[in-house]
């Protein structure tokens, strides 16, 4: 058996002939046998973009209302750790060695993905802790994602976009099928898309799920500095605006009520903890501010969908020459992403990824080549020398953006030595 959580990570990376392999039958059967059967409740986040910044919300307003939260996220930007936290602390790497030899041994001769050994070890973890309830993030699509082997209490769909095709299909009522698939029949059902696909009002009909839609049976009233959140069973007022920045946030915001109301019978939460978890969230690479001058901000946006938003939020900040340092994966809309970013950069500064899905800078550059951009672009080989060429070049009053991957992110984030609480 391993020792290390390094020695585990490395052999779970092994375990499975593919990265990803969607269904549930594999996960179940090591489930049962692990007996992981939790009588606390189960929140699930799904949808394109945005399951970061609801799981984060939702944690930081259930931990204010003294709850034991456990909450499961992916992926992670330093460490693995990041990715199971109760009582917003990471779990150790003792107990997450603990938790996978126990699933090791349980499992036999079935084979499991990094993806669902980690999502079993969270569990283990959270009954272990014995929380109150628990966010689970959706790793891709939904119906056939290793969380979905868990009864959503709340289902939330936070937004359905193109990505992900070679998995979910490449129309959005493809995906939006994929997504519904958390939705459990006499549970409250969340899309916070303000365009509703109808196969997934379809599928919350036919399987009995009540869906709340946002700007039906949901919604927020934006005012000078706060906000009001309206819901099925009334309003809650005077609200704070989410720490988290972003054009998106009260949308976000207004799933996570939402949630905290479908499940008010167990869980009541009260207004103090509202304001207290909305102005104390921290969720890093999401449109995320560095300190000092020239302004840095980091954002994992990778597809068109995340870059429209980011390019929104660059939009409503003041005027600033902006460095565009950008690294992808070559199986994402890297054209679709530099379109919708490219009204917001004078440079882009190009890097490759050394990942097996990463894209080298040529690759990068071939596809901008194509497209009519309205900046400048340099290939910089690494996302070291594209940090050095944007600190060299932008002067205190430019911005400076990393985007286009968690990798990207994450590896500025090791270089200019950010940590994540």
């Amino acid at each position: 058996m391993p020792k290390s959580l390094a020695d585990w990570l490395s052999h779970l990376e092994s375990l499975h002939p593919k990265t990803i392999a969607l269904g549930l039958e594999r996960v179940t059967q090591v489930k049962q046998r692990l007996d992981l059967e939790q009588e606390f409740p189960v929140i699930i986040i799904g949808g394109t973009n945005g399951k970061g910044s609801v799981c984060a919300m939702l944690e930081s307003i259930l931990h204010a209302a003294g709850y034991r939260v456990g909450c499961y996220t992916s992926p992670h930007l330093l460490r693995y750790n990041e990715r199971v936290r109760i009582a917003k602390q990471q779990a150790s790497d003792a107990e997450l060695c603990a938790s996978f030899e126990a699933i090791e041994q349980a499992r036999g001769d079935i084979p499991l993905t990094y993806f669902e050994f980690g999502t079993l070890a969270a569990m283990q973890c959270f009954i272990a802790h014995q929380v109150d309830v628990a966010i689970l993030e959706v790793g891709l699509g939904g119906r056939l994602d290793a969380v979905n082997v868990f009864d959503a209490d709340v289902a939330v769909v936070t937004s359905v976009d193109i990505d992900h095709t070679d998995y979910l299909g490449d129309t959005r009522e493809q995906i939006a099928f994929e997504k519904a698939g958390i939705f459990r029949e006499g549970r409250v059902a969340i899309c916070a898309d303000s365009d509703v696909p109808p196969v997934l009002r379809a599928h919350a009909r036919q399987i009995g799920a009540e869906l709340w839609c946002i700007g039906e049976d949901l919604g927020f009233r934006a005012h000078q500095g706060q906000w009001d959140y309206l819901g099925k069973s009334g309003s809650r007022n005077a609200l704070p605006y989410p720490a988290l920045r972003g054009a998106f946030q009260l949308q976000n915001a207004s799933a996570v009520l939402a949630t905290l109301e479908g499940l008010k019978a167990r869980m009541p939460v009260n207004m103090e903890a509202v304001r207290r978890g909305l102005t104390e969230v921290m969720l890093a690479g999401r449109f995320q501010f560095l300190p000092g001058r020239p302004q840095w901000i980091l954002d994992v946006a990778h597809n068109p969908h995340a870059a429209r938003s980011l390019a929104r939020n660059l939009a409503d900040l003041p005027p600033a020459r902006t460095f565009a340092v950008l690294a992808m994966l070559k199986d994402k809309d890297m054209a679709g992403v530099v379109r919708a970013l490219d009204a917001q950069v004078d440079v882009w500064l190009v890097a490759g990824i050394d990942a097996p899905r990463g894209a080298t800078s040529f690759e990068l550059l071939q596809v901008m080549h194509g497209l009519p951009l309205r900046g400048e672009a340099i290939d910089c080989g690494s996302i070291e020398n594209a940090l050095n060429e944007a600190s060299n070049r932008a002067g205190e009053n430019d911005r400076i953006a990393a985007l286009g991957s968690f990798y990207t992110v994450a590896e500025v984030m090791q270089l200019r030595k950010v940590r994540v609480n």
